[in-house]
């Protein structure tokens, strides 16, 4: 049997490669892919080259844990169906719906233990969105949003959207979103936040300010959290924060540098920045939360949002190259693009 897996090359070069396919050997088993993910944030910055030369690619998924090189494969959402069992693998397993932190291929072979069973009332097309919806339910375990706060969000891609999603679901004072891409906008505003602008708008403090007011007297964010992979939106963040906001920075801007002016009200305003990464659970919650509790909240997160509903572009796997390049030049005509291998 042959598989297809997608390569990075270099920057902005991406090639299919044909490999031959053994059977699994005892205690492993074969996948075939039904879909994967393209990742906007990280997956960009391998696809453009940004990513540190120094750190590991991933440290937490086992074909991602060696140093940042050319050529390389990527990708960690995937879904499919195994097809084959090795000796020693229960035979449940077989033809069992499973999500994997896995790169772009066709087929691949794992250990049991690296696989995660879709739940059989999830469609397999939301469960692409595990890996984000950990995410975006890690990013308001680390902000911890209040009753009654007004929160603003920088970022309307799909960890973004999600964010919102979860945030939609609270007893907030107001919900603002900030992207400037107009299709992210909508999506935003059908999730129900309030207001939706494009951070270029001219004086969004100012227009923050009013709309805040307008919902109940509050003059500034409580909390922001800065998801749009942008260095720059940081200083905007700074800038609309209030006494002690939260600042939650979720984007990874590999080898961007974020050029920060901590001159003006930061130290007054004693705002908080705050760093929040999946792979990792914030010390504050390890002795009573593990990453399998997480993972429970993110499907139940799933169960509500159904947010296959931001796929926006589906391309088979012979047409990746186009899926890219579409996202590198075009991003403000997607929010989530996924590959197909039927």
């Amino acid at each position: 049997m042959s598989g297809t897996s997608v390569i990075f090359k270099n920057p902005y070069k991406i090639e299919l490669l044909q490999n031959h396919l053994p059977s699994p050997r005892r205690g492993e088993v074969l996948i075939k892919t039904q879909m994967s993910a393209i990742s906007t944030g990280t997956e960009m910055l391998v696809y453009r080259g940004q990513m540190h030369p120094k750190l590991p690619v991933d440290e937490t998924i086992s074909k991602l844990a060696h140093e940042f090189r050319y050529p390389l494969k990527y990708g960690y959402s995937t879904t499919g169906r195994v097809v084959e069992t090795g000796p020693a693998v229960s035979g449940d397993w077989l033809n069992r719906m499973v999500f994997c932190f896995n790169p772009h291929e066709s087929h691949y072979i794992a250990q049991p233990d690296r696989l995660i069973p879709i739940p059989a009332d999830i469609d397999p097309e939301d469960a692409l969105f595990l890996p984000n919806t950990e995410s975006a339910v890690n990013f308001l375990m680390d902000g911890r949003p209040v009753i009654g706060e007004a929160v603003t969000v920088f970022g309307q891609g799909v960890v973004g959207l999600l964010t919102t999603a979860l945030l939609a679901m609270l007893p907030l004072k107001s919900l603002v979103t900030l992207d400037k891409w107009p299709i992210r906008r909508k999506k935003s505003l059908d999730l129900g936040v309030h207001f939706s602008w494009d951070p270029a708008v001219p004086d969004l403090k100012d227009k923050l300010t009013d709309a805040l007011e307008s919902r109940g007297g509050i003059k500034n964010s409580d909390l922001i959290f800065e998801l749009s992979g942008n260095p720059e939106a940081l200083n905007q963040a700074v800038d609309i924060a209030g006494f002690n906001t939260r600042i939650v920075i979720g984007s990874w801007y590999g080898t961007r540098r974020a050029a920060l002016n901590l001159g003006t009200g930061f130290h007054r305003n004693r705002i908080r920045f705050i760093s929040s990464q999946v792979s990792t659970l914030a010390p504050e919650f390890t002795g009573r939360w593990s990453k399998d509790r997480r993972l429970t909240v993110a499907w139940e997160m799933i169960r509500r949002i159904k947010p296959a509903d931001f796929i926006t572009h589906r391309f088979e796997i012979q047409r990746v190259k186009e899926a890219y390049e579409l996202l590198d030049e075009k991003p403000g005509e997607t929010i989530q693009v996924v590959l197909t291998y039927e």
